[in-house]
């Protein structure tokens, strides 16, 4: 142990001297372990982590390096690492710097997720796909309340559909708390739902991040979870191209958080515009219904007679049978008067009492005939005229006012069509069955 007052180093100098000592001690290595955390920023280094089962080693590759390296760098893929082992002075990280980098094989945690997965599909833990409500009534959303996620999350759904109902679970998204807490969330989740049966969705979510970042979603109990969720389940997990178990077991798998809310509800304006678009539609209709109801009516108002004037049609009709019949009528009677006169002379140049006699009965005979065709004619100009006058009654707008309808008349002898063409105070004739009304109007109700 150095004494009291011996010198202190500067932390400049502490990390010089370690970084010497692991440089000349180790020297140049071969280091086989597990890729895991790549990056790849705009400089064109590429930063890793090697790790086994029980320790890791962070790196680096730098640019001059790396373009010289064929092996594309993934996390879980297994390699092996030339390079030596040195120390950031600014930073005080222990690393190794990189000079080239071999594929070993594939990682034995993707191995395993691999085997898992297979096996899970074979048992159809994969197989949900039932379909999500739209818009869900009450959104329960399963992620870290600090994270990206839930910020990306109600950002979209208050853009799209401010009304949707969201209620944060919060739990650990990482780390080996992560997935337990999710199984039992689902669980309490599944055992509450007859208490708020609004509940309908559920949202997994987290942003992206390295394979272990997001392992917690590979756990074997929490896509056993997710398959016998009686709430449909939606999982986004990591981005795009990252794709785990809960992502596989969930009903909908959406590629990020925002594409998750995205797929969860509609866009109002979107509504909005097709609302809009609806109601011209319905415009144009009911336009061009009106049109053609106005046109009908119009063609209706011409086809149709004022009662006055089919009235005085038919009366006039009626006194040309009249007229017609009296006229034959007193044609017959003088053909038979000229005849009777025309007999009476005969008799008159014929004295004798036997042609008297005959023709008395000629006469007689003659005279019955007469009046029984006098009868039959009249009989049928009376069944002709009362066929005149029933048809003549069925057309008849008396007979409409028979039935207890009556025209409005004004002082013009204007037939009233419309409520609007009076006006309080004024008088108004109603032609009835029998006999009229004066009337005076007191009120207009439209």
């Amino acid at each position: 142990m150095p004494p009291p007052d011996t010198p202190a180093l500067s932390v400049s100098d502490v990390n010089r001297r370690a970084r010497s000592l692991l440089e000349q001690g180790i020297g140049e290595v071969w280091v086989e372990g597990e890729l895991s955390g790549v990056s790849r920023p705009a400089s064109g280094h590429v930063y890793f982590t090697l790790k086994d089962a029980t320790a890791q080693l962070r790196g680096a590759l730098f640019r001059n390096r790396a373009r010289f390296v064929a092996t594309p760098m993934r996390d879980g893929d297994r390699v092996k690492v030339r390079g030596r082992v040195s120390l950031f002075e600014p930073r005080g990280d222990y690393q190794l710097i990189a000079d080239a980098v071999q594929a070993v094989g594939e990682g034995d945690l993707l191995a395993a997720l691999e085997r898992l997965k297979q096996r899970l599909a074979a048992e159809g833990v994969f197989a949900n796909a039932r379909p999500l409500p739209y818009p869900p009534r009450h959104l329960l959303v399963l992620t870290s309340p600090t994270g990206a996620a839930i910020r990306d999350v109600m950002a979209v759904l208050a853009a799209r559909w401010p009304l949707a109902r969201v209620t944060l679970i919060a739990v650990p998204v990482q780390g080996r708390e992560a997935a337990p807490a999710l199984v039992a969330a689902l669980g309490l989740l599944n055992r509450q739902q007859a208490l708020d049966p609004a509940r309908d969705v559920i949202l997994i979510t987290r942003g992206g991040g390295s394979l272990e970042d997001l392992w917690a979603f590979n756990d074997e109990h929490l896509a056993r979870a997710i398959f016998h969720s009686r709430l449909p389940v939606m999982s986004a997990v990591g981005h795009e191209v990252d794709t785990t178990l809960s992502d596989l077991a969930a009903d909908v798998r959406a590629p990020t958080p925002s594409a998750a809310a995205e797929q969860l509800v509609p866009d109002r304006h979107d509504l909005l515009r097709r609302l809009v678009s609806l109601e011209r539609q319905l415009q144009r209709v009911t336009q061009a219904r009106l049109n053609r109801e106005a046109q009908r009516l119009d063609h209706l108002r011409a086809r149709l007679r004022h009662p006055g004037e089919v009235l005085n049609r038919q009366r006039l009709t009626l006194g040309e049978i009249d007229a017609r019949l009296a006229r034959a009528m007193q044609r017959r009677l003088a053909d038979e008067r000229r005849r009777l006169a025309h007999l009476q002379r005969r008799l008159a140049a014929r004295p004798p009492r036997r042609d008297v006699e005959q023709a008395g009965i000629r006469l007689a005979a003659a005279r019955a005939r007469l009046e029984q065709a006098m009868q039959h004619a009249q009989a049928r100009q009376r069944e002709r005229l009362s066929g005149l006058v029933r048809q003549l009654q069925a057309v008849s707008p008396l007979a409409v006012l028979g039935r207890g309808y009556a025209i409005l008349e004004d002082d013009r002898g204007q037939v009233i069509h419309r409520a609007m063409d009076t006006q309080p105070g004024q008088a108004l004739t109603a032609r009835l069955g029998e006999g009229r009304l004066r009337l005076e109007v007191k009120k207009r109700l439209e």
